[in-house]
């Protein structure tokens, strides 16, 4: 939980502060919130070059950030580039979702991430993916959950950028995404200590 907190204050706090930074200098939106999306993709290519390696949730998150660029260069207007964020985050609601009924859970991929600290392998992973039903559904739930989740966070901030100021928004809007993942990671870390118990009552290790 810990490094997923620290991840996600880092790269929703760099961008943020990039907007500002440039913003105060006199740099107009549309442009200070470009260099906020190119520092949020760099910040995304130093995890993926620290860890040497490109796994299904780095994947996740590029495919992301990559769709977030090309539509930050599909119109000047700066309340779209807000809303391309919402946009991105509606798309990663999706592709939660997807991935519950086609291939491996995104949440599958996160955990391994997360945990890697633990000291079990892929192999345990991938033998716990195929032999464990209850691993299996545990982390559909997730990406289920997340999904929903995500997809109402940007459900409410979309209408939002067109009504607030832009400067107002751009701080409301990291606010929100983080009361939003905030409380997905609290709920996420309530039903891994479950799955836990579960596994362990089940003499699974």
């Amino acid at each position: 939980m810990a490094g997923l907190v620290r991840m996600m204050l880092v790269e929703v706090g760099l961008p943020v502060l990039t907007y500002y930074g440039l913003h105060a200098i006199g740099v107009s939106d549309y442009w200070a919130l470009l260099a906020a999306t190119v520092v949020a993709g760099l910040r995304l290519g130093f995890v993926a070059l620290h860890h040497r390696k490109l796994d299904g949730f780095a994947a996740f998150m590029m495919a992301i950030f990559a769709v977030g660029l090309a539509l930050s260069f599909a119109t000047g207007d700066a309340r779209f580039m807000l809303a391309k964020d919402s946009a991105s985050t509606a798309i990663a609601g999706l592709i939660f979702l997807g991935t519950c009924v086609v291939g491996r859970p995104i949440s599958f991929y996160a955990a391994q991430r997360f945990v890697a600290t633990s000291g079990r392998s892929d192999m345990w992973w991938d033998d716990m993916w195929q032999t464990s039903p209850a691993f299996r559904r545990g982390f559909r739930v997730m990406s289920l959950v997340w999904g929903a989740g995500l997809l109402v966070e940007a459900a409410v901030r979309i209408p939002l950028i067109y009504v607030l100021p832009i400067d107002v928004m751009v701080g409301l809007s990291t606010v929100l995404q983080l009361v939003a993942f905030a409380l997905l990671i609290t709920w996420n870390v309530w039903y891994g200590r479950r799955m836990r118990a579960r596994s362990q009552g089940a003499g699974v290790t």
